[in-house]
């Protein structure tokens, strides 16, 4: 058993749908990413072992495999997929660590990848013969009464903890001016595709445009949620005797955690698994370098900081979803990508944690290695 480092982290800017990506295919977005990873590490495309990918909106047919097949990596690379919806891309960061701890692998790449421009269209069978029906949210519950929409889920978190849309909108706000501070500084952790090498939906956002906003429901407006996205992010995961052969430090995982929680407030379902993976590693809110909290919703970051006292210094210091955008299957992937280059210096922890429908959580608990 070996304790896994991660070699290196790499991520696609995060492009608005239908935008600079929009006639890219998963495998377009993921290949160029994992090869600046491999070329980050030091190693070929050979010395994988195995690809695990999250993706929530493609129509099957296992993306991991065609992932790995573009990305020039060994024929025995077969490639795995996941959909956990949100927490899917980090979650394959977590099963990387796993496979790797059980030394069944010694090189892992974990990750994800979205297109929301060329997701495929959803159509339901009618039992009756009749039509199909049409249909853009799935069921993430079997009770259609605790099934919420994601904007009435955000509301709902809103009125239960009264978060006022001007408290959201000083987040976002926030958010934006973080993002286009930090944009050159994130150059080193993208990967230009498309000729875009940085995220192009940060803006400068003032309270007069947020005012304007269009409403989604109550106090969620299109300026405090994030829009639907394309994009990818990676790790590269290998065990400490081959990071110790190649004299890498990298991060490893100091702990990590999936919780499930009430299906009817999905926001707030990360606050279980953050709680956890402080409790393992005995970490308290402050002992953080970095935080990189989803921003889905502004009012389920603002949420889950307050519940877990988590200092709001430390979240999303390079902006977070609502000023890049939300490529579902990617995100979690992203947000370690982000907290990784956060941790520059060796000793420093960070955390990273991401909600999905359904009522799920996921943290991670980073540690920058060196001397």
């Amino acid at each position: 058993m070996s304790d896994p480092v991660i070699l290196a982290a790499r991520r696609s800017a995060v492009v608005p749908r239908n935008g600079a990506f929009r006639a890219l295919e998963l495998h377009q977005i993921a290949a160029p990413v994992i090869a600046d990873l491999l070329r980050d590490a030091g190693l070929a495309a050979d010395n994988v072992d195995e690809l695990i990918l999250s993706n929530a909106l493609g129509g099957g047919g296992n993306p991991a495999r065609v992932v790995a097949l573009a990305a020039g990596l060994a024929e025995r690379v077969a490639g795995l997929s996941i959909d956990r919806q949100c927490c899917g891309g980090m979650d394959a960061v977590m099963l990387a660590d796993a496979l790797i701890r059980s030394g069944q692998c010694e090189v892992v790449i974990a990750g994800g990848v979205e297109s929301y421009s060329r997701r495929p269209l959803r159509l339901r069978t009618d039992p009756e013969g009749g039509a199909p029906e049409a249909y853009d949210q799935p069921s993430f519950t079997p009770w259609p009464e605790r099934d919420p929409d994601m904007v009435a889920a955000a509301e709902a978190i809103s009125l239960r903890l009264g978060i006022t849309r001007e408290v959201q909108d000083q987040w976002s706000i926030a958010s934006h001016a973080r993002a286009l501070a930090a944009r050159i500084h994130m150059r080193s952790e993208i990967t230009a595709i498309a000729g875009i090498d940085s995220d192009p939906f940060a803006r400068s956002m003032t309270e007069r445009l947020c005012s304007r906003a269009p409403v989604l429901r109550g106090s969620i407006t299109t300026a405090n949620a994030a829009v639907a996205a394309d994009g990818a992010g990676f790790c590269l995961m290998v065990s400490a005797r081959l990071a110790q052969k190649l004299a890498h430090s990298g991060w490893r995982m100091l702990a990590g955690a999936t919780r499930g929680a009430d299906p009817e407030l999905p926001g707030l379902a990360p606050v279980g698994a953050i709680r956890a993976v402080m409790a393992v590693t005995d970490l308290c809110p402050t002992s953080f370098e970095a935080v990189e909290m989803m921003e889905a919703f502004a009012v389920q970051a603002i949420a889950c900081a307050q519940l877990t006292d988590l200092p709001q210094t430390l979240i999303n210091r390079g902006g977070g979803a609502l000023a890049r955008g939300h490529p579902i299957g990617a995100s979690g992937a992203i947000n370690l990508v982000r907290l990784c280059h956060e941790l520059g210096l060796p000793g420093q922890r960070g955390l990273a944690a991401i909600a999905a429908a359904g009522g799920i959580g996921t943290a991670v608990v980073l540690e920058r290695l060196g001397q």
